[in-house]
């Protein structure tokens, strides 16, 4: 019989008094991570039962925009290439990153 491990991820946000996120941090002790401050964080969780996914956005008040954008660009090229690691869907993995540049291109990212 193997050897079963339990990993913990933590998220804490410290809210203001309009519930407007003012401090997000997480830690992973398995990573090495403790209390890290973040600026944002995106969550998404498959609800098996209801066959949907489930989402927390989180961000900062001050979160600047254009540091927004560079972090849903890096955001959307690392489901990219989940998508491809979980699927083995070459063509559709490249359609992805063809958004991804059309996307840095619209929002001039790349310089």
């Amino acid at each position: 019989m193997s050897k079963t491990h339990t990993s913990k991820i933590e998220l804490t946000v410290k809210l203001d008094e309009n519930k407007v996120p003012e401090k997000l941090s997480w830690t992973a002790a398995d990573g090495g991570i403790t209390n890290e401050e973040a600026k944002a964080m995106l969550l998404s969780v498959w609800d098996n039962k209801a066959k949907e996914a489930l989402r927390i956005d989180l961000w900062t008040k001050d979160m600047p925009v254009d540091e927004m954008k560079v972090f849903f660009h890096q955001t959307l090229v690392a489901m990219s290439d989940t998508f491809y690691r979980a699927t083995q869907d070459e063509k559709m993995a490249a359609t992805m990153k063809d958004f991804c540049d059309y996307f840095a291109e619209k929002l001039e990212l790349k310089k």
